[in-house]
């Protein structure tokens, strides 16, 4: 990434590390800068609106920055995930619930969508193509399916970092909840983070489009587990630099 990673043959682990770290504190002071203007600018609007739920609530949870979440939900049942403060991405799997090798596939809900960027009425289909789940609303509408997760082993590659929190070490805590292994983890989809492709095909993670309160709200076409990260990720800027809390509502239309 461009201005981030620090490159180059001649460059050692730990000049590597402390780039990252100067960068990564450098950044998470403006970034909390930022955050607090833009919750002013924001007011409490967004947020009462993503609070406001059409239905009965089943379960609600604030899941704290870098934290993991995972639930069973039944065919018809919505799940709303709140961007709290802005700019946190949220990394997202979803299961067959009665088939868990029949799980959320990156590369056919791309084709079937037309789209690396998920919106609103867009479905996430399986390996069997089947349709997990739908977007049913979203106040972003554009999250990334190409991004992937962070891991432990990637962020010592590029930031020289050893042991750092990860998506991929929550996500095999939360599926361990169900029964189920590291090898169970596809590509994942990754809410309110942006990443942009440019015409020759390059690409890299920026921040996020999302403000305080922005939520996306998916609906279960069949019985389905879903397993979510709330990025813990600090040396590039897919949480603004400054991971956050996010909130998230199990609810059911009536």
């Amino acid at each position: 990434m461009a201005g981030i990673l620090l490159e180059g043959e001649d460059v050692t682990v730990e000049q590597r590390a402390a780039h990252a770290r100067e960068l990564s504190a450098r950044m998470r002071d403006l970034s909390r800068q930022r955050a607090a203007e833009a919750r002013s600018a924001a007011g409490g609007d967004k947020l009462a609106r993503a609070h406001r739920i059409d239905g009965k609530v089943i379960f609600d949870r604030e899941v704290a920055a870098g934290a993991y979440y995972t639930a069973r939900l039944n065919k018809s049942d919505h799940l709303r995930i709140i961007d709290l403060e802005g700019r946190q991405a949220v990394d997202f799997l979803c299961y067959d619930a009665h088939d868990t090798e029949n799980r959320y596939n990156a590369a056919n809900t791309i084709k079937m969508n037309r789209s690396i960027y998920v919106g609103k009425g867009f479905r996430l289909y399986s390996d069997r193509a089947d349709i997990l789940m739908s977007v049913f609303e979203d106040t972003v509408g554009s999250h990334d399916t190409i991004g992937g997760c962070c891991s432990t082993e990637i962020n010592y590659i590029r930031y020289g970092i050893e042991g750092t929190p990860s998506c991929r070490n929550n996500f095999i805590a939360a599926l361990a909840e169900h029964g189920m292994r590291s090898r169970d983890i596809p590509a994942n989809l990754n809410f309110f983070m942006y990443v942009p492709v440019a015409e020759d095909g390059s690409t890299e993670i920026v921040e996020g489009r999302s403000e305080p309160g922005d939520f996306v709200d998916l609906a279960a076409e069949k019985d389905v587990l879903v397993a979510i990260s709330n990025c813990p990720q600090i040396y590039n800027p897919c949480n603004g630099w400054d991971p956050t809390p996010i909130r998230v509502v199990h609810w059911r239309p009536e």
